[in-house]
């Protein structure tokens, strides 16, 4: 046998490697896309819920205390960090 014989086999061309790509593309299953995006949008309720109820909870200490992060900039950081993880829920449900 001669060598280039040998190293054509392993001549891989650009467009192949592209194609190979696009067919491997990553897909994931029904039941993945709904328990994750579940998670995320629950997740986001909940931190929701739970983070005014303590800020409703502790308002009287909150405005008395030193800080000046009050009940609007908390309510604002407790809102954020909800619509950011229910926002992942919606994009991971639709992408």
């Amino acid at each position: 046998m001669a060598p280039s014989t040998d190293l054509q086999h392993w001549d891989v061309q650009q467009k192949d490697v592209k194609q190979v790509l696009a067919e491997e593309k990553y897909d994931d299953c029904l039941s993945c896309r709904v328990t994750g995006s579940a998670a995320f949008v629950g997740l986001g309720v909940y931190s929701y819920y739970t983070g005014m109820q303590n800020l409703r909870k502790q308002e009287k200490i909150i405005m008395q205390g030193p800080t000046k992060y009050k009940m609007g900039s908390r309510q604002l950081g407790i809102a954020t960090i909800s619509a950011t993880l229910i926002g992942m829920g919606l994009w991971r449900a639709f992408n």
